[in-house]
């Protein structure tokens, strides 16, 4: 696939569909023309061309009436195409990326990593005392813990990062360009600001693994990594930052 055509295939479908009903919206003109040549004798470039000359505000009218009517549906079809799309790659509780939206921008930035030479970190959070919340305070407040997790995360993360939920009491930031010191630096930031949200009970448990310049790793082994590393924060006592 030429650059050009990647360039297309990740327009929004909103652009991407008004684009397709410009092309489409030439053959009312196109149409128009076909009956009026019906009744000829003969049909060559020089009648064409007579038509066309005899009546061009007729197929400019209908030419651009029609585009603007293609384009806007277009626009409006691909508008909604786009709102699907985003709404199933969006945690509905706390509006995180889901795990759909993690795993392909995990492949996306472990390739980028290696092709770049750049490091990658990847964080897994895990909620400490969700279950005793929910057991003393009823689901609700379980799931308002939850969203405090999750602007912590969104509060914590940089504009390149991104940060998701990837099922149950668990978490995710994918931190493009983030060495190791680094990465456990942001999830200590992150720890923090889950206790400042002043919920009773509510800690998490962090394991940060990284990709460094020079020693690629799959992406499934980094996550697998910082599985390991998450779980050896828990085995620790729970409420603190491990790197792998």
């Amino acid at each position: 696939m030429n650059r050009a055509v990647r360039r297309l295939v990740v327009l929004p479908r909103r652009f991407l569909y008004a684009l397709i009903a410009v092309g489409l919206s030439a053959g009312a003109p196109v149409g128009l023309l076909v009956v009026r040549l019906a009744g000829a004798e003969a049909i060559d470039l020089s009648a064409l061309c007579r038509e066309l000359k005899g009546d061009p505000p007729t197929y400019a009218y209908v030419l651009l009436s029609t585009l603007v009517v293609f384009a806007s549906f277009g626009y409006v079809l691909g508008r909604q195409a786009d709102a699907l799309v985003e709404l199933s790659r969006t945690d509905p509780l706390t509006g995180l990326g889901n795990t759909l939206a993690f795993e392909e921008r995990l492949g996306q930035e472990a390739a980028r990593s290696v092709r770049y030479r750049q490091p990658l970190a990847l964080l897994l959070a895990d909620v400490d005392g969700l279950k005793a919340i929910n057991d003393r305070h009823g689901h609700r407040a379980g799931d308002l813990a939850l969203q405090a997790v999750g602007r912590s995360l969104r509060d914590g993360a940089r504009q390149t990062d991104m940060a998701v939920r990837i099922g149950g009491d668990e978490f995710a930031l994918l931190a493009p360009s983030t060495s190791r010191p680094a990465a456990v630096a942001l999830g200590e930031r992150i720890r923090s600001l889950v206790v400042g949200q002043d919920i009773e009970g509510l800690t998490v448990s962090l394991g940060v693994a990284t990709m460094e310049p020079g020693r690629p790793l799959a992406a499934d082994y980094l996550r697998e990594m910082a599985d390991t590393a998450l779980y050896e924060a828990k085995r620790r006592g729970r409420h603190q930052v491990v790197s792998a």
